[in-house]
C-alpha cells in the first residue's frame, strides 16, 4: 500500500555522517547483519575510491522494512547522497525520486556550505525537510548554537532532533519522524506504466542494469517496456530491490524503488530522467524529467597507448551510464593523437572520473589543462562559445569569461587570510554576514577560472580546514583575455595551452616554460620551451642536450681522433632535431596546476 511506503534521502555537508548515520539504519531495521557492519562502515560507499577518499561519490539506494510503533510495517527507501560541491547533480537527480529529507548538520561545526546548498534545492522541490543535529555524544557538540542557526540562518521553526551516528543514539526517533513527517507517494497501480530512471549501471554479464523509481502502475517479469524517449522495446528479464545488494523480487509497483533488467546492451538506449513505459498500454504523458547538466571544467582524455583509444572509448561509454554528470567527444591532437574532449561538474569530479578509468577498466590516460568555457564575440559579429583554447580566434571582437556566486562559511579568527585569499583571486565581495558569534558567510563574485585549479585546497590551508565552500553559476562578464601557446621546439603543443586574463599571461608563461624544462626529459638535442601570445614570444627556457661521452674509449693518441668523433656526434645531434620526437610526461599538464 502506498500509505506504507516511504522514500528519502540524507543530505549534508561533507563529513557530517550521512554515511554512518545510514549505517545505524541499516542496523537498526536489521537490513544489514550486525556482524557485516562490524568488517566494514560505510557499507553504501562500496567503491574504493569511496573509501579512499573518505566521500560519497555515487548515490546509493537501499531497501528498509520498519515495524512503527503505531504497529503498521513500513518500507524505507533510503538514497544516500554525496556532500562534495562537485557531485550536487547527482543529489538532485536523488531528490527528484524522493518526497522528503533528512538534513544531517554536524553539532561542532554547524551549518556549512554545502548543508544551506542542499536545503535550498530540497526547499525548491518542495521536499519536506526533518533537521538532525549529529555528534551529540562529542563533548565540543554545540546544540543550542547549531539549533539557534537552523532557526535564524535556514528559517526552520521545527525542533531538530538530537542523535549521534557512531554510538546510535536517536535513531528510533529518526525513523518515527520519517514515517510521521513525510509524506507518502502519489501515484496509482491502476494507470499505464510510468517509471523515473534515475541512475544506471553496466553490468558485463546482465548488460545494463537501471534504477527506477515507479510513478505509476506495475512492472513483472515478462512485461514489454518502452523507452519514452527513443521508443526502444525490450523485455523485462529481472526485477529486484536494494537490500543493499541486488535481490529479484516479483513486482515492482507505484510508489517503490528498484531495478530492471531487460537485457540491453546498447548503452546508447539509456537517458538518465527517462520515462519508461509499457509497450501495449503506453502512457502518453511522460515524467518531467531532470534538467540538463552544464559542464563548468572540460578537459581532454588521452591514452598513453594509441592502441587503447578503442578500449578508452568503450569504457568511457560504459562509465557515463554510472555518471551522466559529464559529457565527452572525440578529438584528435598533433602531439597527442585521438583522445576526448571532457566536461565535467569541478576538479575533483574531473580527479574521480580519471581514477575510476584507471582502475575500473585499467586504461591509463593523460589529463589535459583544466578549462572553463568563454564566450567570444568575433569581428563579424558572431558570438561562439569555446570549451578549447585552439578555437579562440585572432584578433576577437570582445571577449566574455563566467563567473560564480561563490560562499564561504569561515570561523572569523581566519577571515583576513580568506580574504586575501579572494582577493588575489580576482573576487568581489557581495556580502558579510555573521551567522552566529563567531562564525561568517562570505558572498562573493569570482571568475570560474580562479577557483577551479586549487582554490579549494588553498582555502581549507588559509583557514586550517575549518572554512567550507559553495557555489553557483551566474554568467558570462567582461573580460580582457588572450589564448597563451606553449611552444616546444618550435611546434605549438594544443593541449598546454589555455586563456587566462593579459595581465596575468606574462608571469604564468615564465613560470610554465620554467616548470616544463624540470619534468620533461632531456633528449639528444637541445629543446626550446617558449610561451608566445600569437606570434609574439613573451618567454623561453631552454633544455640543454643530453651529452654523450663518445670519446671515453679514447686512450691518448692523436686529437683528431676525438675530433672525428665529435664531429660526427654533432651531425647525428642535428639529424635527430630535425625528425626526434618528444615524448610529454602526465607531470608536463600537472604542472600548470601547480602555478599560483
Amino acid at each position: 500500500m502506498l500509505e506504507h511506503i516511504r522514500n528519502f534521502s540524507i543530505v549534508a555537508h561533507i563529513d557530517h555522517g550521512k554515511s554512518t548515520l545510514a549505517d545505524r539504519l541499516l542496523e537498526f531495521t536489521g537490513t544489514i547483519d550486525k556482524k557485516e557492519l562490524r568488517k566494514r562502515a560505510q557499507i553504501l560507499d562500496s567503491m574504493d575510491l569511496e573509501q579512499e577518499h573518505g566521500v560519497t561519490i555515487k548515490a546509493h539506494p537501499v531497501r528498509m522494512t520498519y515495524k512503527a510503533r503505531d504497529g503498521n510495517t513500513y518500507i524505507l527507501n533510503l538514497i544516500d547522497t554525496p556532500g562534495h560541491v562537485d557531485f550536487g547533480y547527482e543529489v538532485s537527480r536523488s531528490l527528484e525520486a524522493t518526497e522528503g529529507v533528512i538534513l544531517l548538520i554536524d553539532g561542532q561545526q554547524g551549518i556549512e556550505a554545502q548543508t544551506l546548498a542542499h536545503f535550498q534545492l530540497a526547499r525548491s522541490l518542495d521536499k519536506t525537510v526533518i533537521p538532525v543535529i549529529n555528534k551529540i555524544d562529542l563533548p565540543t557538540c554545540r546544540v543550542e548554537q547549531v539549533a539557534n542557526q537552523i532557526r535564524e540562518v535556514l528559517h526552520i521553526m521545527k525542533t531538530p532532533i538530537l542523535v549521534s551516528a557512531k554510538e546510535g543514539i536517536g535513531v528510533d526517533r529518526i525513523l518515527e519522524e520519517i514515517v510521521r513527517e513525510i509524506p507518502c507517494p502519489q501515484g496509482d497501480i491502476n494507470k499505464p506504466l510510468r517509471a523515473l530512471i534515475f541512475d544506471s549501471l553496466f553490468d558485463q554479464y546482465k548488460g545494463v542494469v537501471v534504477y527506477v523509481r515507479v510513478v505509476d502502475g506495475e512492472i513483472v517479469n515478462g512485461l514489454e517496456i518502452q523507452f519514452m524517449s527513443n521508443k526502444r522495446v525490450y523485455e523485462v528479464t529481472d526485477i529486484g530491490v536494494f537490500l543493499p545488494k541486488l535481490r529479484s523480487v516479483k513486482k515492482l509497483r507505484a510508489g517503490e524503488v528498484g531495478y530492471i533488467i531487460a537485457g540491453i546492451k546498447d548503452i546508447q538506449d539509456i537517458h538518465i530522467g527517462d520515462t519508461i513505459t509499457g509497450s501495449k498500454n503506453p502512457s502518453s504523458v511522460p515524467l518531467p524529467g531532470y534538467k540538463e547538466v552544464k559542464p563548468m571544467v572540460f578537459c581532454s582524455f588521452y591514452p598513453t597507448n594509441d592502441t587503447n583509444f578503442k578500449a578508452l572509448s568503450l569504457a568511457m561509454s560504459r562509465l557515463r551510464l554510472n555518471d551522466s554528470s559529464w559529457v565527452y567527444t572525440e578529438e584528435s591532437s598533433s602531439g597527442l593523437g585521438l583522445g576526448f574532449r571532457c566536461g565535467f561538474l569541478g576538479l575533483f569530479h574531473m580527479h574521480i572520473i580519471q581514477e575510476r578509468l584507471e582502475r575500473e577498466y585499467e586504461i591509463d590516460v593523460i589529463a589535459t589543462t583544466p578549462f572553463v568555457p568563454y564566450r567570444i564575440t568575433k569581428r563579424d559579429g558572431e558570438v561562439i562559445e569555446i570549451e578549447n583554447p585552439t578555437n579562440f580566434p585572432i584578433n576577437p571582437l570582445k571577449t566574455e569569461e563566467p563567473y560564480i556566486k561563490a560562499r564561504i562559511f569561515t570561523p572569523d579568527e581566519y577571515i583576513g587570510q580568506v580574504l586575501r585569499l579572494l582577493e588575489s583571486r580576482r573576487g568581489r565581495q557581495i556580502s558579510f554576514d555573521y551567522i552566529d558569534c563567531n562564525r561568517v558567510i562570505l558572498t562573493y563574485e569570482i571568475p570560474l577560472s580562479e577557483i577551479v585549479n586549487d582554490f579549494y585546497d588553498r582555502l581549507k590551508g588559509v583557514s586550517s580546514g575549518y572554512a567550507s565552500f559553495d557555489y553557483e553559476y551566474i554568467g558570462f562578464r567582461d573580460a580582457d583575455l588572450v589564448k597563451l601557446d606553449i611552444l616546444i621546439a618550435g611546434e605549438v603543443i594544443d593541449p598546454l595551452s589555455t586563456i587566462l586574463p593579459r595581465e596575468k599571461a606574462y608571469f604564468r608563461a615564465c613560470e610554465l616554460v620554467r616548470k616544463l624544462k624540470d619534468v620533461i626529459p632531456r633528449q639528444q638535442f637541445a629543446v626550446s620551451l617558449q610561451g608566445a601570445i600569437g606570434k609574439r614570444v613573451i618567454a623561453r627556457e631552454t633544455i640543454p642536450a643530453l651529452r654523450k661521452n663518445v670519446t671515453a674509449k679514447c686512450y691518448g693518441g692523436d686529437i683528431t681522433r676525438k675530433r672525428k668523433l665529435w664531429e660526427k656526434q654533432k651531425k647525428g645531434k642535428q639529424r635527430l632535431k630535425k625528425v626526434g620526437n618528444i615524448t610529454l610526461p602526465q607531470e608536463a599538464f600537472q604542472a600548470i596546476l601547480k602555478i599560483e
